[in-house]
């Protein structure tokens, strides 16, 4: 049984432009749409913790020069952090050279490797063991340098300062990929194989930033019902900060959907209807559509509706009461 609305002569109506505005019914067509599924979040940018570094001598000694002086300072993998004075050290070097002296007159290569791996094992640079040669002076002093790239964000010594074997000295963290920890609804739980690509904006940061998907936590908010995704985005200007608060926009990749506005579907006990143009001017007909959001404006039609179809995009409430005083459903 099909709906038909009778237009009636204004003239019959006291308020004459409400009702012309009722009855001027505007249609809409099902069209293809190629669109991404999206949906936003929020979450707060941390510091990867696979790029925090410690620096902690394996000996003990007295700080001489400090060039890494002051926290948050940058450095680069490779940079001078401090020159110290270290007995330990000293005298490893001595029996080194010793050593090489000996070996000079008298063939003593298992010396000279034993006194070689004291060395390392106390963490001395290569570099700096390379250079100690038989006819040379052995230094008293001791270099310690930047094993990577990143800010000091913590520093315990001071120029003149003593320190003790397995002491921190200094920690340096790489911000060049920070985490993104997002709050993870759990009814969108389905979605996370579905929603794969991330972009990421921060109030007071006019670039945007992609990110790709790390791991799901293994717990959950039970009072928000929320889960953490980590994600990984690039940050090689260092614009991004650990600590600042992100919107995410997750997308999934693009598919080809029919589409209506959501002002051309109306929900009756919790199915969804709308109202297909008929054969004769001003007649419509109420036809079950199984839909779901597509974004804030607009449905996916699964089912019920075919591109081209044309159907009623106002004025649904005025539809839904006759629909019901005919019986239609």
């Amino acid at each position: 049984m099909k709906l038909l609305i009778v237009l009636l002569p204004l003239m019959l109506f006291a308020q004459s432009v409400s009702v012309e505005q009722l009855f001027n019914v505007q249609t809409v067509k099902v069209t293809a749409l190629s669109a991404a599924q999206t949906k936003q979040y929020y979450g707060f940018l941390r510091v990867d913790e696979s790029q925090i570094v410690d620096v902690v001598p394996r000996f003990g000694g007295y700080v001489e020069h400090l060039n890494a002086d002051v926290r948050y300072k940058y450095v680069n993998k490779g940079d001078l952090l401090a020159t110290v004075y270290s007995p330990e050290v000293y005298k490893a070097k001595e029996d080194y050279m010793n050593a090489l002296r000996y070996d000079t007159k008298r063939s003593s290569k298992l010396m000279i490797s034993s006194s070689r791996d004291k060395l390392s094992l106390l963490g001395i640079p290569d570099k700096e063991i390379r250079s100690l040669k038989p006819n040379t002076t052995v230094s008293r002093l001791t270099r310690i340098y930047a094993p990577s790239s990143g800010y000091l964000f913590e520093k315990n010594i001071n120029k003149g300062g003593a320190f003790n074997a397995k002491t921190p000295l200094f920690r340096i963290v790489n911000t060049d990929v920070l985490w993104i920890e997002v709050a993870w609804y759990q009814k969108d739980i389905g979605l996370l194989d579905t929603l794969t690509n991330f972009h990421v904006s921060v109030q007071g940061i006019a670039d945007e930033f992609n990110a790709t998907k790390g791991m799901l936590y293994p717990n959950i908010d039970s009072k928000e019902a929320t889960m953490t995704l980590r994600l990984h985005v690039k940050n090689p200007k260092r614009q991004l900060i650990a600590g600042m608060y992100a919107t995410v926009r997750a997308s999934a990749q693009k598919e080809r959907y029919m589409t209506l506005p959501r002002t051309a579907v109306i929900r009756k006990n919790g199915t969804y209807y709308a109202f297909v143009v008929g054969e004769y001017e001003g007649e419509y007909e109420p036809v079950e559509v199984d839909v779901v959001p597509l974004d804030r404006h607009t449905y996916r039609i699964i089912e019920g509706l075919q591109e081209g179809d044309e159907v009623v995009n106002n004025a649904l409430f005025m539809m839904d009461s006759d629909a019901q005083i005919n019986g239609l459903y």
